[in-house]
Order: structure tokens, then C-alpha cells, then sequence
């Protein structure tokens, strides 16, 4: 009896603390996702460049000389704050290339509800259903900055992309981009908060995926249109906007400014 009293004794002194090796095992898991949670961080930041609907400015400017190199006939229009460029159910008679500014497109339902489809930045087309046969305009445009756009005819822009390489591979880039991007806002709405959808529509308009800042500066856009955007009321917006100011993901002083610390709420889970 006293012998095995002792033997017992014996174990319990060189019995190794158990809550020792637990913290080992749950640093050193940790320590094994760390690749994992930086290649999908990667990833994400990727993504975001993908679904960034624009060219580098650089490159806009080449293809604007390109456009001129041509010989394009083509009329340069400017157009002020809510200026419609054109209106849902108007004939398509051109296409038309967004030098300066930014351009919302939206709906109307046959009750009148509007909802926006999409805000256009430098670089992009607008109108371009028309070389798909489409005759009437199935959405409104209207300017939400100044903006300057170049308006091409429709068989002038028939004859371009027919003639000239350059010019064609990048409208058909973009509109791969954007194709690619209304998938993304589709899969967006459907699966996501209206937080996370806000999160994502601030840091794209603030061209996250262009810059290595670490702070971008918004476009002027009312709350009123990023509600219509995410679907969502505009309380809410102003709810989640108030709320991303205080945890220091966008700054308003001076105009919108958007942290990249804001992909934090589009990657938490």
C-alpha cells in the first residue's frame, strides 16, 4: 500500500502542466492558418482591383490620343451636376466615352420606383447597347459630378472597332470588366448584409483596387443614391456611415475619405 502511494506520488510530480500544452497547440495552429488568412487577404485585394471598373489613368489618356489618331468623328459635350445625358426610352443613336466625371444609371419601374444599376467612372462607355441592336435606351444617365463625355455615332463607332486594334481590345476589356463587375454586385446583394454592401461600393468608388494610399478620396454622392445602390433605405446608410466614422474607416472632413481599413468589414464574417 505505501509503496504504491509513493509510485502515485511520483506521477503527479512529473506529470507535465496540461495547461501549458494547450496554449502550445492553439499558437501553434494559429501560426498555421497565418498563410492561409494572408493568401485570401491577397486574394480579396485581388478581387477588389478585378471589380474596380476602370484603366489605369495612364492608359485612358493613350487610348483618348488613339481615339483622336483615328481620324474618330465625334462630338466632346459637358454636362453639370444631374444633367441627364440621356433619358429611359430615348432612340440610341450613339455611344458615348466618359472622359471626366461620374455618370449614374438608373431605372424607373412602371410605378415609379427608381433604382440605380451602376455609377461609371473615367474611362468607361456609356450607351453601348446600341451595338447590340438595342433602340431604345432601357435606363436613364445623369451626371453626379461635372463630366465630360465624348459622344461617337453609332456607325462611326461600328467602323473603329472593325479597324482599329487598340481601340477595340479596350472597349472590349471594359466591357468584360463590367460584365464582370454586375455579376459581383448581383452575388453582393443576394448574400450580404447591407453593411458589407455598402463597405464594398464605398472602397470600389474609391478606387481601392488603383492606388497603394492608404486612404482614397470618394467621389460627391448623396446618400439617397448609395441607398438605391445596395438596396437599402438612407437611414440605414447614415446609420452605417456614422458608425464606420467613429471605428476611423472614413474620414469627412474635408470630403470622403475612404481608409482601406474598411475591407475589414467586407472580410469579417
Amino acid at each position: 500500500m505505501l509503496k504504491s502511494f509513493k509510485d502515485s506520488e511520483r506521477q503527479v510530480q512529473h506529470k507535465p502542466d496540461s495547461s501549458h500544452g494547450s496554449i502550445l497547440v492553439i499558437l501553434l495552429m494559429a501560426m498555421s492558418y497565418l498563410p492561409t488568412i494572408r493568401k485570401l487577404n491577397q486574394q480579396f485585394r485581388e478581387l477588389a482591383s478585378d471589380l474596380d471598373f476602370c484603366e489605369p489613368y495612364d492608359h485612358r489618356k493613350e487610348v483618348f490620343k488613339q481615339m483622336k489618331a483615328t481620324g474618330l468623328a465625334r462630338t466632346i459635350k459637358k454636362f453639370q451636376t444631374k444633367d441627364t445625358i440621356f433619358a429611359q426610352g430615348d432612340v440610341c443613336r450613339d455611344v458615348m466615352y466618359i472622359e471626366k466625371g461620374y455618370v449614374k444609371l438608373s431605372v424607373v419601374s412602371k410605378f415609379g420606383k427608381e433604382a440605380v444599376v451602376a455609377i461609371l467612372k473615367p474611362g468607361d462607355f456609356v450607351g453601348e447597347g446600341a451595338l447590340a441592336g438595342q433602340r431604345m435606351r432601357i435606363a436613364t444617365a445623369a451626371a453626379i459630378t461635372p463630366a465630360t463625355l465624348v459622344m461617337i455615332e453609332l456607325g462611326e463607332m461600328m467602323r473603329v472597332l472593325h479597324t482599329e486594334c487598340v481601340f477595340s481590345d479596350y472597349f472590349i476589356k471594359s466591357m468584360v470588366r463590367r460584365n464582370i463587375r454586375t455579376e459581383a454586385d448581383l452575388t453582393d446583394q443576394l448574400f450580404n448584409s447591407s453593411e458589407k454592401r455598402l463597405a464594398r461600393t464605398l472602397l470600389l468608388l474609391a478606387r481601392s483596387g488603383n492606388s497603394e494610399e492608404p486612404n482614397f478620396v470618394m467621389p460627391k454622392i448623396s446618400q439617397e443614391t448609395l441607398a438605391e445602390m445596395i438596396g437599402t433605405t438612407r437611414p440605414r446608410v447614415n446609420f452605417f456611415m456614422k458608425k464606420f466614422e467613429k471605428l476611423g474607416f472614413i474620414h469627412q472632413n474635408g470630403g470622403l475619405r475612404i481608409n482601406d481599413s474598411l475591407f475589414n468589414v467586407v472580410l469579417n464574417d
